[in-house]
């Protein structure tokens, strides 16, 4: 029998500190290490572990480093959901907080939409999938999936549009 207290206590704080390294992020690293200790149990079903801290830190380093990679995607999918400006760039502090603020405006207007709209939105513009992949997943049909996704970017962009902060900026806009 594994005597998972014993292992944890001894080699436990090791694997978080791989994780806590890579990720600089405690809810992240948390979950990188529990994702680690159950791939550790699952792997000790299969054949006998040598040595519990070299599995756990290679776990849970695997783990940090998907989690980082899936967080630079995100980034950078993410900054290039924001349109670009040509004579920007995203390099200055301004910049970065305004693209910083953009996404989660973004984010905070998805939140907005129904349920399918948000959901074919964010497959499709976030991370991707095709309509077909969409519309396999989600058991409808791709003329539905673009339906929905025409509806999501309209509503967006309504959600995302300045509003005026006076009367006297409604009639400039609409001189």
């Amino acid at each position: 029998m594994i005597d998972w207290k014993e292992i944890l206590t001894r080699d436990g704080p090791s694997a978080w500190q791989t994780a806590w390294r890579v990720l600089r992020n405690r809810a992240d690293t948390d979950e990188c290490f529990q994702d680690a200790c159950l791939a550790a149990l699952e792997y000790s079903k299969t054949r006998p572990v040598r040595n519990w801290r070299s599995l756990l830190q290679r776990l849970a380093a695997n783990r940090a480093i998907d989690r980082l990679r899936k967080r630079v995607r995100r980034n950078n999918h993410e900054a290039n959901l924001i349109h670009d400006r040509p004579h920007a760039s995203a390099n200055t502090p301004l910049d970065q907080a305004e693209n910083a603020e953009l996404a989660e405006r973004l984010r905070s207007a998805v939140a907005q939409l129904p349920q399918n709209q948000a959901e074919v939105f964010w497959l499709f513009c976030r991370e991707g999938w095709s309509y077909r992949e969409i519309a396999d997943e989600m058991d409808v049909s791709q003329d539905l999936v673009g339906m929905w996704l025409a509806r999501a970017r309209r509503r967006l962009r309504d959600l995302l549009a300045p509003r005026p902060n006076s009367t006297e900026e409604v009639r400039s806009w609409t001189l």
